[in-house]
C-alpha cells in the first residue's frame, strides 16, 4: 500500500453522544456476549471510517472475535478487514494480518457453501492488497470446482478482481475460466465467466459465443444480456463477425424478457443503420411500451424511440399506428410523450389515419367517464389542432367535429377548440362560410365567457355576407334575451312584487295598522323613504329575480362579466360596419345599427343598476361607448372604421406569422447538423474510425458523456473571471478560489499561499453554507512549508436556484503550537448559471400565473429612458425570454407591458410581468412582478434585478 493512495470512505453519522474509550471497547470484545461484541465491533468500524482507527484493538479483535462461529459477527468482520489499517508506517504488512489471512483461508475451505461464497465476495473488496491475496489464490482456483453454484459464481468474480489488479498472481486465469465456461451448466456462473472473458480476453469470449451461436435464443436471460454486452464491446472495433452479430440480435428482439428486448433493440441500431433494422428495433421498443407496466420504463423507452425518429427521419413513419396504441395507457405523462412522438412522425401519407384515430379517442372521452378524461380530451384537441394546421387537407374534416366541444363544461378544452377554429378560419378562407354558420348555431350551447369572447371575435371578423350577418344578429339576440335588459329585469321584479302583494295585501294592511305611520328622521336630517321590513322584502325578491333562469350571454353580463359585454359591442360594431359595405338598403342598415346600439346601451344601463353582481368597470364602459360613437357616426366614414374592419384582423395575422417563424426556427435548430470536419481540413487517419454519426455503442462511453466527464473546451479568459479572492494580501495566508459550475455541483479549487517564514502545521480549510447548498466532501488537513503553495478542492451540491452563500475560515498551528485563524470572504453563488430562457404558450403562462403563489414585486429604478431598452436589460440580467410578440412591442409608446419566462435546471418555472411607463421628464417608472412555485427563485430573481439596477446607476456627488 505504500505506493497506493489510501481508500476514501463515506463519513457515517454516529448517533452516540459520547465516544467509548479504548478500554471500554477492549472490555466489550474480551468479556461480552456475541451481541455485545457485534455492537462493539460496529462502533469500531464507524470510528475507523470516520478517520479514527483503533490500531491497538486489532489483536483483541483477532483473539476474541475472529474465532467466533456467529454468522453476523463473521459478516461484520469482513467489513472491518476491509477498512482497518493493514500496513505499518513503513508500508509493510502488519504481522497480525498473517493470522487474518489464515482465518480467511479457513473460511474459504469451510463446509458451509454460503460462508465460502461470502468470503469470496469479500476478497473482491480487498483486491488491491497483493500480499493478502497471494496465499489465497490456490484455494480460489479450487473453489471453481465446488459442487454448489453459489461458490462457483463468486469464485469467478474473485479471480477476476485479482487478475484485474495483479495478473502475475494468476497468469493463466483466461484459460482457466474458458475451461470452466465450457464445462459449466449453471446460467449465472456462465454469465460471470463470460463477463470475465469479455473484459480480460475478448477473443476467447467471442470464440465461446460463436460456439453456442445456434442456441443463443434459448439461453437464460442474464446470459443473453451478457452476450449482447460482449457483442457491443467487440463491435467498438471493426469486427469481422458483425453480420453474424446482427442476425443474432435480430433473433433476440423476439425474446420473452423485456430487458433483453430493450438491450437488443438499442444494440441493433448501434450496429447498423439499415432502415429495416431500425424499423424492427423501433417496433420492438414500441411493443415494450405497450406491454410494460412501469410508467418510468415507458418514458425511458419513448425517449429512445424519439431519438431514433430524430436521427432516421421518415423511416419510422409507417409504424405510427403502433405508437398510437400507447395512448391506451392511463398515465398522462406517457400519453403526452406519445402524442408528441406521433405529431413528429405524422406526414401527408398517414395524416388521415392519425386524425381518424384521434377523433375516435376524443369521442371515447365523452362516452366514458374515467380519471383525467378532461385533461386527456384537452391533449387530444391540441394535437388535432396542430395536425389540422400543418396538413390543410384534414382541416375541413376535423373542424366541425371539434366545434361540438365548444359547449364543453371543461373550460380549457373549449378554449383550445376556439383557438383552433380561429386559426383555421384565418388560414383557410374557403372554410369560413361553413365554420361561421356552425359557430352561429352553437351560440346557445356556450357556457363560458372566455369561449363567448373568442366566438364573438371570430363572427365579427369573418362573417361577411349580409344574410349571415342578419342571422348572426338574430342568434345574438336569442342568447341575450329581451332587450333592453334593465327594463325587462325591472318588469320581472315588479311582477314578482305584484304577485306577492295580491296574496298578502290583507296581512300588509294589518301590519300597517300596528306600525307607527309617522315619518322617520334619519341622522343626516332627511326623512326615511322605506322601512327595514320593506327593504328586506325587496332584497329577497331581487335575489329571486337574479336567480331565475336566463339565456347564457345575458346571465354572464348580469353576473358581472362586462369584458365579454365589451367584446360583444366590438363584434356588433364590426358586423354593422361590414353590413354597411355590403348593402345599399339604408332601412335595413339603420334597423340593424339601431338594434346594435340598443344592445350596447342596454349593457351600460344594466351595469349601473342593482340587477348585476358587480358594477360595470370603467374600461369596459369606455370601450362600449366608443363602439356606440362609431355607429352613431357611421355616415362620416372616419378612420376608426378601418381599425375595426382591417387592423384587428391584421394584428392576428401578424401574430400567427410570428408563431410560425418561432416554430420554424426551433425546428431548424433541432435539425441543424454540426460540421465535424471541414472540407479543406487536413486529413487525419484518426477520423476514419470516428462514430460521430452513429449511436453510442459503449455504455461506459455513454455514461462518460452523460456525466459530463468528456473533453470540455474551456475559455481561459472566462475562467479567470470566476476567481474569487478569499483573503487579503497582508494576511499570513493568501487564498483565492476558482469557482466552477458543473451541472448541479459547485467545484471550488482553492489556492493557499503561505506568506510567512514559518511552517504552518495542521492547516484546515473549513467551509459552511447558507441556502440550499450542501458540502459533499470536506478538505483534509495539510502542512505548508514557508512560502509554500497548496491546492485544495471542495465540492458543494446545489439543490435549488435559491441564492446561496459560501463562507468559511482557515485554521492552523504556527510556531510554539499557537493556533491562528483567518476568516474568508463570502462567495455568493450566481443563480443565473442555473436559469435558462424558455418558451411557453400564453395559455400556459396564464395558468401558471394563477397557480403560483409566491410573488416578488420589484420597483423600477433605472437611468434608461427607452422602455424597450429596459425590457432588453431585464431579459439579459435575468436570463428570461420575452413571450410578448414583437408586433405588440413595436412602435414608439410611453407604455410597455411584457411577459417573460425562464426555467431552471431543476425544472422550476419563473414567470415575470414587466409594466412600465415613461414620464414626461423621460424617467421610466413601474414595476416587475416575479412569480414562481417556490419562494427561493422569486426572491433570487428580484434581488438580481435590484442589485443590477444599483450597479448600473452612475455615482453622483
Amino acid at each position: 500500500m505504500s505506493g497506493q493512495e489510501a481508500s476514501c470512505y463515506t463519513v457515517v453519522y454516529e448517533s452516540a453522544t459520547e465516544t467509548p474509550s479504548v478500554q471500554e471497547l477492549r472490555a466489550g470484545l474480551e468479556k461480552g456476549t456475541d451481541e455485545v461484541k457485534h455492537e462493539t465491533l460496529r462502533k469500531i468500524i464507524v470510528s475507523t471510517i470516520n478517520g479514527n482507527p483503533q490500531p491497538t484493538l486489532l489483536m483483541a479483535i483477532i483473539q476474541y472475535v475472529l474465532p467466533s462461529k456467529n454468522k453476523a459477527l463473521k459478516k461484520l468482520l469482513h467489513f472491518y478487514w476491509e477498512v482497518c489499517p493493514k500496513y505499518d508506517e513503513n508500508g509493510k504488512l502488519k504481522q497480525e494480518m498473517i493470522l487474518v489471512v489464515n482465518a480467511i483461508r479457513n473460511d474459504l475451505q469451510h463446509p458451509n457453501e454460503y460462508i465460502r461464497g461470502s468470503t469470496l465476495r469479500f476478497l473482491q473488496k480487498i483486491s488491491k492488497d497483493a500480499e493478502l491475496l497471494e496465499p489465497l489464490v490456490p484455494i480460489c482456483r479450487s473453489c471453481l470446482e465446488h459442487r454448489h453454484s453459489y461458490v462457483r459464481k463468486n469464485a469467478v468474480f474473485a479471480i477476476y478482481s485479482i487478475y484485474r489488479e495483479f495478473e502475475n498472481l494468476i497468469p493463466d486465469a483466461p484459460e482457466l475460466v474458458q475451461t470452466f465456461l465450457a464445462a459449466e451448466t449453471d446460467p449465472t456462473c456462465k454469465r460471470n465467466a463470460l463477463e470475465f472473458l469479455a473484459h480480460c480476453s475478448m477473443p476467447k469470449a467471442v470464440e465461446w459465443i460463436l460456439s453456442v451461436y445456434d442456441q443463443i435464443s434459448a439461453l437464460d436471460e442474464l446470459l443473453q444480456l451478457s452476450i449482447i454486452e460482449v457483442i457491443r464491446l467487440d463491435c467498438k472495433d471493426d469486427s469481422a463477425h458483425r453480420p453474424r452479430y446482427i442476425r443474432c440480435i435480430f433473433e433476440l428482439l423476439n425474446s420473452s424478457s423485456h430487458a433483453v428486448k430493450y438491450e437488443a433493440a438499442t444494440t441493433l441500431t448501434a450496429l447498423t443503420q439499415n432502415p429495416a433494422a431500425v424499423k424492427a428495433a423501433a417496433s420492438c421498443l414500441i411493443n415494450l411500451v405497450v406491454k410494460e407496466s412501469d410508467n418510468n420504463v415507458k418514458l425511458i423507452v419513448l425517449d429512445r424511440v424519439e431519438a431514433l425518429r430524430s436521427k432516421h427521419g421518415h423511416v419510422l413513419d409507417s409504424i405510427i399506428m403502433d405508437v398510437l396504441q400507447i395512448l391506451s395507457t392511463a398515465d398522462m405523462e406517457v400519453r403526452r410523450k406519445a402524442i408528441g412522438l406521433v405529431l413528429s412522425m405524422t406526414s401527408s401519407r398517414n395524416v388521415e389515419e392519425v386524425v381518424l384515430f384521434l377523433k375516435k379517442q376524443l369521442q371515447r372521452t365523452q362516452e366514458h367517464d374515467f380519471e383525467k378524461a378532461p385533461e386527456y380530451r384537452q391533449l387530444l384537441i391540441q394535437s388535432i389542432h396542430v395536425t389540422a394546421i400543418k396538413f390543410s387537407e384534414v382541416a375541413a374534416s376535423v373542424v366541425h367535429a371539434l366545434m361540438d366541444f365548444l359547449g364543453d363544461s371543461n373550460n380549457p378544452s373549449a378554449l383550445d377548440v376556439v383557438s383552433f377554429v380561429r386559426e383555421v378560419v384565418e388560414k383557410f378562407p374557403h372554410l369560413r362560410p361553413t365554420i361561421t354558420e356552425k359557430l352561429i348555431s352553437t351560440l346557445p350551447d356556450i357556457k363560458s365567457g372566455k369561449v363567448y369572447r373568442g366566438i364573438l371575435w371570430i363572427l365579427g371578423e369573418y362573417v361577411e355576407n349580409t344574410a349571415d350577418i342578419e342571422r348572426a344578429m338574430k342568434e345574438i339576440r336569442k342568447v341575450l334575451g329581451e332587450i333592453p335588459i334593465l327594463a325587462s329585469e325591472q318588469r320581472l321584479l315588479d311582477e314578482a312584487v305584484g304577485a306577492e302583494g295580491g296574496d298578502e295585501e290583507k296581512d300588509e294592511k294589518d301590519k300597517e295598522k300596528k306600525v307607527d305611520s309617522r315619518p322617520r328622521v334619519l341622522a343626516d336630517g332627511t326623512y326615511a323613504t322605506e322601512s327595514a321590513y320593506t327593504t328586506s322584502a325587496s332584497a329577497a325578491k331581487l335575489e329571486a329575480v337574479k336567480a331565475a333562469a336566463k339565456p347564457p350571454l345575458r346571465a354572464l353580463i348580469l353576473g358581472g362579466d362586462f369584458f365579454t359585454g365589451s367584446v360583444l359591442s366590438a363584434a356588433l360594431s364590426k358586423l354593422v360596419l361590414r353590413y354597411d359595405e355590403k348593402t345599399s338598403d339604408k332601412i335595413a342598415l339603420n334597423s340593424l345599427r339601431a338594434e346594435a346600439m340598443l344592445i350596447m346601451a342596454s349593457i351600460i344601463r344594466v351595469g349601473q343598476s342593482k340587477f348585476v353582481t358587480v358594477q360595470i368597470d370603467e374600461d369596459s364602459q369606455e370601450r362600449i361607448l366608443n363602439c356606440i360613437q362609431t355607429l352613431s357616426e357611421l355616415e362620416e366614414k372616419p378612420a376608426v372604421h378601418d381599425i375595426f374592419l382591417h387592423d384587428t384582423k391584421a394584428a392576428y395575422s401578424k401574430m400567427l406569422v410570428a408563431q410560425e417563424k418561432r416554430a420554424a426556427d426551433k425546428k431548424a435548430a433541432e435539425s441543424d447538423k454540426k460540421t465535424i470536419v471541414q472540407v479543406d481540413d487536413l486529413l487525419s487517419f484518426r477520423q476514419f474510425s470516428q462514430k460521430a454519426n452513429e449511436d453510442v455503442i459503449d455504455d461506459a462511453e455513454d455514461l462518460t458523456r452523460a456525466t459530463g466527464s468528456g473533453e470540455v473546451q474551456e475559455d481561459f479568459i472566462s475562467n479567470l473571471s470566476k476567481i474569487a479572492q478569499l483573503t487579503g494580501f497582508s494576511d499570513p495566508i493568501y487564498a483565492e478560489a476558482y469557482v466552477k459550475m458543473h451541472g448541479f455541483d459547485i467545484l471550488l479549487d482553492v489556492l493557499l499561499v503561505n506568506q510567512t517564514a514559518n511552517t504552518l502545521q495542521n492547516l484546515c480549510l473549513d467551509f459552511a453554507t447558507l441556502g440550499d447548498l450542501k458540502i459533499v466532501e470536506r478538505p483534509s488537513v495539510f502542512t505548508i512549508a514557508p512560502h509554500g503553495f497548496q491546492s485544495i478542492k471542495a465540492t458543494i451540491k446545489v439543490s435549488s436556484t435559491e441564492t446561496g452563500v459560501i463562507f468559511g475560515s482557515i485554521l492552523w498551528e504556527g510556531p510554539n503550537m499557537s493556533e491562528a485563524c483567518v476568516i474568508l470572504n463570502d462567495i455568493h453563488v450566481d443563480i443565473m448559471d442555473y436559469i435558462k430562457p424558455a418558451y411557453c404558450t400564453e395559455a400556459q403562462f396564464r395558468s401558471m400565473w394563477t397557480e403560483f403563489e409566491w410573488e416578488n414585486r420589484v420597483n423600477v429604478n433605472s437611468t434608461l429612458s427607452n422602455p424597450r431598452d429596459y425590457l432588453k436589460y431585464v431579459m439579459s440580467v435575468t436570463n428570461m425570454s420575452c413571450l410578448t410578440p414583437e408586433g405588440a412591442l413595436s412602435g414608439d409608446c410611453d407604455f410597455l407591458s411584457a411577459n417573460m419566462y425562464a426555467r431552471s435546471l431543476f425544472g422550476e418555472d419563473a414567470l415575470a410581468n414587466l409594466s412600465i411607463e415613461r414620464t414626461e421628464s423621460g424617467v421610466i417608472t413601474g414595476h416587475v412582478r416575479i412569480r414562481s412555485k417556490t419562494q427561493g427563485i422569486a426572491l433570487s430573481l428580484g434581488d438580481r434585478i435590484t442589485t443590477s439596477q444599483k450597479e448600473s446607476k452612475p455615482l453622483t456627488i
